[in-house]
Order: C-alpha cells, then sequence, then structure tokens
C-alpha cells in the first residue's frame, strides 16, 4: 500500500510503499478515503509528544480518517466489510496512522458514516468534533447557558459553536474580523480576540458567561476566568496548569459513543463540517505547513483514495 512516512523525528513526510497492516483481533481494516489533518499530526512527527507517547519507526501519521471497512478482525461483530466509518484512530503506541491507503483501528475508535457528509466532511470530524463534543460536556454546557469559544472559527472551534447551539446555549465566539460573517452563518455571536476583548464580551453578556473553551491558549485563559462565573467550566485543551486554577484540562479520548452521536446530529443537520482546504495525500507537506500557520477556517483534509 501507499502511505506517507517518516523515518526519523523531524523528517519530511514522503509518499512511500509499505507492507499491508495486519488486522488484530479486535481491529479492522479500512481502506481510507480521506484523512483529516489536525495539529497533532505534525506535532508527533517532529517528536513533540516523545515524553507521553511510544512512536515507532517508519511513522504514518494521522488519527482522522473516513472509508470503508476492507477486513473485520476474528472478534470484530459491530462492522463488516463494505461498511461506511470515520474514525478517531488514536492509540498508545502510534506507528499506523491514517495518511495511507489502509489503516487498522481498533474498533473502539470507529463509528458509522454521517450519510449527509462527503468523505472530505467526514474525515475532518472525529478529532475536532470529539475534543468539542467532549469539551462540552466536561463544561456541563445545555440550554440556557451563554458560553465563549475562544478561535470559534478554527476546526475545534467551528464544531463547538454548532453543538452548543444545538443543545440549546447562547454562544459567543472570537475570530479575525474577516471571520465574523462565517461565526453568525454557524450560530454564534463574534468578538474580536485580542486586546479589550473582556470588555467586548461584557457588552453581549454584562454578567460573563457561564461557560469558556480555549482552544488556542495565549490570553485566551485569564479572559475566559474572568469572564465566566464559575472557573470550574472554564475548560482548555492547550494548558494542562488550568486545573491549578479551578478549570478544566482536556485530552481527548476515542469514543464510539460520542462520534455515533456527532454523526447523529449531523444528519439532523444540525452540524456540518467545514473543509478548508482539500490537497492529496502527496502535499502532506504542504498541509502540514497550512496547519502550522494556524490561519485556517475549518479543516484541511488530505485525499487518499
Amino acid at each position: 500500500m501507499k502511505a506517507v512516512t517518516i523515518s526519523a523525528y523531524g523528517e519530511t513526510p514522503q509518499i512511500t510503499v509499505q507492507p499491508e497492516p495486519k488486522v488484530g483481533p479486535d481491529t479492522v481494516l479500512v481502506r481510507t478515503k480521506a484523512a483529516g489533518v489536525n495539529p497533532v499530526d505534525w506535532k508527533v512527527a517532529a517528536g513533540y509528544l516523545d515524553q507521553i507517547m511510544y512512536v515507532h519507526f517508519p511513522l504514518i501519521p494521522g488519527w482522522d480518517l473516513a472509508g470503508v471497512v476492507e477486513r473485520a478482525g476474528p472478534s470484530v461483530t459491530e462492522f463488516a466489510p463494505g461498511d461506511e466509518v470515520i474514525g478517531y484512530n488514536r492509540q498508545d503506541v502510534v506507528q499506523h496512522g491514517t495518511y495511507a491507503e489502509l489503516v487498522p483501528a481498533p474498533v473502539r475508535t470507529l463509528a458509522r458514516k454521517p450519510a449527509s457528509l462527503s468523505w472530505q466532511q467526514a474525515a475532518g470530524l472525529p478529532l475536532a468534533g470529539l475534543t468539542a463534543y467532549q469539551s462540552l460536556s466536561a463544561a456541563g454546557v445545555g440550554r440556557g447557558d451563554t458560553v465563549l469559544v475562544n478561535a470559534a472559527a478554527g476546526g475545534v472551534g467551528s464544531l463547538t459553536v454548532q453543538i452548543a447551539a444545538a443543545r440549546g446555549a447562547r454562544v459567543i465566539g472570537t475570530a479575525s474580523e474577516p471571520k465574523h460573517g462565517y461565526l453568525r452563518s454557524l450560530g454564534a455571536e463574534p468578538v474580536t480576540y485580542g486586546e479589550g476583548l473582556v470588555d467586548r464580551v461584557r457588552a453581549l453578556a454584562p454578567e460573563g458567561v457561564d461557560a469558556a473553551f480555549d482552544f488556542v491558549g495565549d490570553d485566551a485563559i485569564p479572559a475566559s476566568l474572568e469572564l465566566a462565573k464559575s472557573p470550574s467550566r472554564v475548560v482548555s485543551i492547550i494548558d494542562p496548569g488550568i486545573a491549578e486554577r479551578g478549570g478544566r484540562y482536556l485530552f481527548v479520548r476515542p469514543d464510539s459513543a460520542d462520534l455515533t452521536a456527532l454523526g447523529e446530529l449531523a444528519d439532523a443537520g444540525k452540524l456540518t463540517v467545514h473543509v478548508d482546504k482539500e490537497l492529496p495525500l502527496a502535499e502532506v507537506a504542504e498541509a502540514f505547513r497550512l496547519s502550522q500557520e494556524g490561519r485556517t477556517r475549518g479543516k484541511i483534509v488530505l485525499l487518499v483514495t
């Protein structure tokens, strides 16, 4: 099979030919249609997560996929060949990622593909969608809440806006002014980030917000803590140190039930995935460059087959 690989941290990723992966007892082999690109992908490839994850070389990056089940392991009853699936294929040992024609994926990382989403949209949903869904659950967001989403136009932020709105919350989202129209289309009230953010949010919500989400770092945490009525409902995916200030740090985890819930929201017309850029698998280096710039509106997706 063809796959994107690196043989050492920091190498430029390239297309190589690799052996077809084995299929374990609780695993299915997925023929990948598209793979979502996330910042964690190039961070793993650069060695930034070496302290917490075992990485084996040659490394195939990528944790998001959408594709068709090719073969199922002997204990698998949830999926069969021909099933269309999406997955957040994160495992404790990183080697067989999703930037490949064939991907071995444990059933615990998979759910059925939402019929309403294209392959590209479906590939952009798992990691960002689960991060959004689990962040909102951690803060207990529900009907009548007012929430602040920092970096609301990004991959995670844009999905958080939609899921919070689907739960009946009022959403205030930060973004640069050119992206304010996009945020309104998702159901958020936009504000410009940067100096004066607290005052701009209070102009919309004088009593502050019920929950706040940090998807960008920098000044987002102090502003969120100042605006939130309780620090316990401030969630960051950037800074683990937020726990020392009464907030919550979240590192997303694979969850079939949560992924299924996201698919149901999509098929109910309450959630969509904006794909900002589609690139062929061979242009993975360009995909990494765009992700590193941090200016993407929505998702970057690699087309595999």
